[in-house]
């Protein structure tokens, strides 16, 4: 199995800046080359130990499957309602996550493929070509989780604001033969809460958008025939750790 992550050779930044410079975001297809991206796939499909990611009253919080076993059906499903309800008037999610970094500085997974993605990510060759897009010269890292949105599952309307530190935001999709009426778009606001663009999940595409920029992932629809999975995070440009 591939153990290297490698950017498509034939990609030239060139080729996406305009339209991000104009638009505020691009899509850049095929971004891996194949076998990195199956490599990917493969990993999150068989290889990835899966939280549940919601929002509460307090915040976000992840779930591990050691924490659901614990909690057991019913508190889990009580978090999950106050999630929903926190929906109706405000910002919420609830989907299935993998937190790369944490797993990665822990120890854990030695090996998994996405820790090979954020070391690729963060390596010269990779923020030379996001800059080279994006135009965002002070990045100085780029983080990342995986993300799996199953039937039903959303993430509300917001801005990707931070504490400044973020100057874009991605999607790695690893989504394969997406049908756009199965929910799960990458859906962008304007003022008056509209959609003025929209993405539907594809398979080995970087979507990466200025921030901060109102926007929603559309829930999943129970009918939904694909895993709706990706990698997503942000440019930051707030000092590397030490």
């Amino acid at each position: 199995m591939n153990k290297t992550i490698r950017l498509n050779p034939r990609l030239n930044p060139r080729d996406y800046a305009a339209a991000y410079a104009r638009d505020g975001m691009v899509q850049v297809p095929d971004l891996l080359d194949e076998a990195s991206a199956e490599w990917l796939e493969l990993a999150l499909e068989h290889d990835t130990s899966w939280h549940l990611s919601l929002k509460t009253p307090e915040g976000g919080k992840l779930l591990s499957p050691q924490d659901m076993q614990v909690m057991g059906r019913d508190a889990i499903g009580a978090q999950i309602q106050r999630a929903l309800a926190e929906g109706r008037d405000g910002f919420s999610f609830i989907y299935l996550a993998y937190p790369i970094i944490t797993t990665l500085l822990s120890g854990k997974d030695e090996g998994h493929a996405t820790h090979a993605l954020v070391q690729f990510f963060n390596d010269t060759p990779f923020t030379t070509f996001a800059k080279a897009v994006t135009g965002e010269a002070s990045v100085t890292k780029i983080d990342a989780q995986a993300t799996w949105f199953r039937p039903g599952d959303f993430l509300t309307q917001h801005d990707d604001t931070g504490v400044g530190e973020r100057r874009a935001a991605y999607t790695l999709g690893l989504s394969r033969d997406w049908r756009a009426d199965w929910g799960g778009q990458l859906l962008f606001h304007d003022a008056n809460g509209d959609v003025e663009r929209g993405f539907k999940p594809g398979f080995n595409v970087w979507t990466v958008f200025k921030t901060p920029r109102q926007h929603s992932v559309a829930p999943v629809a129970a009918y939904a025939g694909g895993k709706r999975r990706s990698i997503t995070g942000w440019l930051r440009d707030d000092p590397p750790v030490k």
